[in-house]
């Protein structure tokens, strides 16, 4: 729980500085790109190494943050999320293809046992809940509310950005904890059973 709160730490700053600054979407970027500099500074001190997944919101910060404040405009810190998203998305996609075992399972295997099938599955359940919230993000940035004013609609996505993504992200973690549950449930009520068998074969 602390690690997931400390991922999003970015974003909740991003968040604050907006609402501090009334609504000043080109300084929240701002201090969205120096907190994420601080993050990734903070784990490599740490660490000696970052992880994939924070290199890859590093470099998408960078790019779509620079942009926003070049030009002056926030259709492009918009996009961003949406970007990040379809990202991490692809690349679950494509580790079910490329080697033994697909990104949640390496992630994963050493805590907890699973069937192929169910790792298969767990990986596949991740990449749509990607796509669906770059999808989501796109639709609340661009498309709802669009009878209301530039100002108003930002403000909605900012609104979505911290409570709306935070939300889904940590129900859909519930979910996930739940959805292995139950499967490692299953497992042990079989292996269990299996023990039972053979101890009753070899009293017979």
């Amino acid at each position: 729980m602390l690690k997931f709160i400390y991922d999003f730490l970015p974003i909740i700053i991003f968040f604050g500085t907006y609402k501090l600054t009334d609504n000043d979407i080109y300084a929240a970027t701002t201090a969205a790109i120096i907190a994420t500099l601080i993050h990734s500074a903070i784990q490599w001190f740490m660490h000696k190494k970052l992880e994939k997944q924070h290199i890859i919101n590093l470099v998408v910060i960078l790019f779509f943050g620079a942009l926003t404040l070049l030009f002056q405009d926030d259709t492009f810190i918009k996009w961003k999320v949406t970007v990040i998203n379809w990202i991490f998305g692809l690349l679950l996609l494509g580790s079910q293809f490329v080697g033994k075992k697909n990104i949640i399972q390496r992630q994963l295997d050493e805590a907890i046992q699973l069937p192929e099938s169910i790792w298969v599955r767990l990986n596949i359940i991740w990449v749509a809940f990607f796509m669906f919230c770059g999808l989501l993000n796109l639709y609340v940035a661009f498309y709802y509310g669009a009878e209301l004013t530039a100002e108003a609609r930002q403000a909605i996505w900012v609104d979505f950005k911290m409570y709306g993504m935070l939300g889904l992200t940590f129900a859909f973690m519930i979910f996930q904890i739940f959805y292995l549950q139950r499967h490692i449930l299953v497992d042990d009520l079989v292996a269990e059973t299996t023990k039972e068998q053979v101890e009753n074969k070899e009293k017979i």
